[in-house]
């Protein structure tokens, strides 16, 4: 059985992120696959890397004790599907934090560094499944903004981390996009969410 790992990031349960979060529960609800959600905001997650957190940065230790519960759900994960919106082209200060702070440095943690460069410890994640929103469509993201969720997050961050089958899927444009083509995104995530397993 599958053990998937949902990291939500957007503080408001009126969004269309939280709308794109009940439709991918629903398909693991319904294939009773094994499923464990951090919702970083419902948390109070503290994404701030402050200076205690920083002395402890050699020994891989944490001041946070939700940054251990992080870790270990990531350890134990062999899918991981994040849902976050995209502000001003790149991730949320709460997601970004939740990486400085919870990918330790360590041969039992996230990643090791080595004279070649990082070693990513999270290769028992097999599969992942970005699912985004933006203002901007998709095209604008990519071509003028950086394409920071591909070029960084994808094909930097999780790469390095040892997450390497990963899809990302973005609704462009959410703002101006019309009710049926809201709902027909919404179709989609089931489906994106089944091809994860």
């Amino acid at each position: 059985m599958s053990n998937t790992l949902i990291i939500y990031c957007h503080p408001y349960d009126k969004s269309f992120s939280h709308a794109v979060l009940s439709e991918a529960l629903k398909p693991l609800a319904h294939n009773q696959t094994g499923y464990r959600l951090l919702d970083l905001y419902a948390d109070n997650f503290n994404p701030i890397y402050d200076e205690q957190e920083l002395q402890l940065y050699a020994s891989g230790a944490t001041t946070d004790p939700l940054v251990t519960r992080y870790l270990a759900a990531l350890k134990e994960a062999d899918q991981l599907i994040i849902i976050t919106p995209i502000w001003w082209n790149d991730l949320p200060a709460m997601l970004k934090g939740f990486f400085d702070k919870v990918m330790k440095r360590g041969p039992e943690l996230a990643y090791t560094s080595t004279s070649r460069g990082v070693a990513g410890h999270l290769d028992n994640i097999k599969s992942a499944l970005v699912l985004t929103t933006s203002t901007s469509p998709t095209v604008y993201q990519r071509l003028f903004c950086g394409d920071a969720i591909k070029r960084i997050l994808i094909g930097a961050t999780l790469k390095q981390l040892g997450i390497q089958n990963v899809k990302w899927h973005n609704f462009g444009g959410i703002t101006a996009a019309t009710v049926e083509k809201r709902r027909t995104y919404l179709t989609h995530v089931g489906q994106w969410v089944n091809r994860l397993s």
